[in-house]
């Protein structure tokens, strides 16, 4: 059975994402854990984390978490560096106590520094969380190339690998991201060249977004599936190569926009190879 559904909300309490995934028959699902706008955490009550799993082991719904929006693990920037990898552990921590097993980030952007410092800091970023915390893996997610960005090339993403040693590092491909940057993704040609740069077993979730702009346009604006440039060929053909379809995963589409959420989701699921 695949495992697919979208980014929900967690408004009301963290486990209510749970019901919200499953009023979708979603099979899998992505949350933030904190708020996504800002730096400050409130406290999770031993009963929120209680109620939250207790529905993880009812739906038996895979589920990965993202990073909120303000860290960037990618800057030379000592104060701005320290300050994000200490949210990027305190995520880790909480993912931890949620037995959420993936949590995804951005590689942020090199502030005119250059990407191969960028990198480094990424892998230095990396390398210290999960020195600080176990059983939670990281999943870096490419980016759609804006500038000074980190990670929109698949080379980026090696790098890293490379430099961390670790079980714990996998990655998240955004769809909308990699066409963005100038991947094809319809193409098994093009794919063949990104997984010989990038073992495709260290890939761990899927974001499956089409695109509101063309091919290599380097916007990262997502469309609901099948609205938008990558199109639904583009999709059955990327779903099809390799182990993509075995993969963790969810939309982060406009809500309602184009099509209903139920009506997407049972979309983004006859695209599934049979």
């Amino acid at each position: 059975m695949a495992l697919v559904g979208r980014h929900v909300s967690i408004a009301g309490g963290l486990d209510l994402a749970y019901d919200r995934s499953v009023a979708l028959d979603a099979t899998a699902m992505q949350i933030f854990v904190t708020n996504p706008r800002g730096w400050s955490m409130s406290a999770l009550s031993d009963e929120a984390v209680e109620a939250f799993r207790r529905k993880g082991r009812q739906t038996k719904i895979a589920t990965i978490a993202h990073m909120p929006y303000l860290p960037n693990i990618a800057s030379s920037n000592s104060e701005s560096f320290k300050k994000s990898v200490a949210s990027l552990i305190e995520n880790m921590e909480r993912c931890k106590r949620l037995d959420i097993g993936y949590l995804v980030t951005h590689m942020g952007s090199h502030m005119d520094q250059g990407k191969e410092k960028g990198l480094a800091n990424v892998a230095r970023a990396v390398r210290e969380a999960l020195d600080n915390v176990d059983d939670v893996s990281i999943l870096l997610e490419n980016e759609a190339g804006h500038k000074n960005s980190v990670g929109d090339r698949i080379e980026d993403l090696a790098a890293v690998a490379d430099e961390v040693d670790g079980k714990r590092l996998g990655f998240c491909l955004d769809t909308c991201h990699l066409f963005a940057s100038g991947y094809d993704i319809g193409k098994h040609e093009v794919l063949d060249e990104m997984f010989g740069k990038l073992d495709i077993k260290k890939v761990k979730a899927i974001h499956l977004n089409d695109a509101m702009k063309d091919l290599g346009s380097n916007l990262d604006r997502h469309a609901n599936i099948g609205y938008g440039y990558i199109g639904n060929d583009r999709f059955r053909s990327f779903l099809k190569y390799g182990e993509i379809a075995s993969k963790i995963v969810v939309l982060e589409t406009p809500v309602d926009l184009e099509i209903s959420e139920e009506d997407e989701l049972t979309l983004a699921k006859s695209l599934f190879p049979k």
